[in-house]
């Protein structure tokens, strides 16, 4: 993972989001969701400390309140520690649900007594946990599924979608250029709009990042990566 995050960030990248458990990840066995966050709460003060020294900042997607105090605690001192980091934004979507985070909006909306003729797009997306984020323009998916599981499902509405049967475990810095050339040789349209091309495929090998906003997402199985 890590050096899959150090490609993007070498490609200028500006966010990345890790899908690493999902609302629906609680029907899994009890055992394997308790081993999933004993491992993360050991983990996520040593790789906050990596980050930090990279530059890159860490954001948490989904609902924290439902998770173990000590896993809340991890994420709360690993977002509070790399606050003011400016390379990149690694957005962690931990108890993730696209659906869920709409319905999250919804009930805020509603809760906030919000006039029906003054909700528009702009409104809605301020209440969704990626407020303030910009939208997927490239959704790359792992392990030769061919469905969004759940992802982002707001924000991947006009996203360009790269589906390759190599692992997540496989996925290396080569597969991922592979991912940013398809993208780059894409005509991207928003509706009627031509949307200006944000990667530019310079050669067989090498891609060139041109937007410090573009947004990749990524994912694999239980693991969903993405940039912006």
């Amino acid at each position: 993972m890590r050096s899959v995050i150090r490609c993007l960030k070498g490609y200028r990248v500006k966010y990345v989001t890790l899908y690493a458990f999902s609302t629906e990840n609680w029907g899994r066995p009890a055992d394997e969701v308790a081993g999933l966050f004993h491992l993360l709460e050991k983990r996520i003060d040593k790789e906050a400390l990596e980050l930090h020294r990279e530059n890159i900042s860490i954001r948490h997607l989904g609902r924290l309140e439902t998770l173990s105090l000590p896993l809340q605690q991890a994420l709360n001192r690993a977002v509070k520690l790399t606050k003011n980091d400016t390379a990149m934004t690694l957005s962690v979507a931990l108890n993730y649900g696209g659906r869920a985070d709409i319905l999250d909006a919804v009930r805020q909306i509603i809760a906030k007594g919000v006039p029906p003729q003054n909700i528009d797009e702009e409104l809605f997306s301020s209440h969704l946990c990626t407020a303030g984020l910009p939208n997927v323009d490239l959704l790359i998916r792992t392990g030769g599924e061919l469905r969004l599981s759940n992802f982002l499902l707001w924000e991947v509405a006009y996203s360009e979608c790269y589906f390759t049967k190599v692992l997540w475990p496989d996925f290396d810095e080569r597969e991922l250029e592979k991912a940013l050339i398809a993208y780059s040789q894409r005509q991207k349209r928003s509706g009627y709009v031509e949307a200006k091309r944000q990667l530019t495929d310079v050669s067989a090998t090498s891609v060139t990042v041109n937007s410090r906003h573009t947004k990749v997402g990524l994912i694999a199985p239980a693991l969903s990566l993405e940039r912006g």
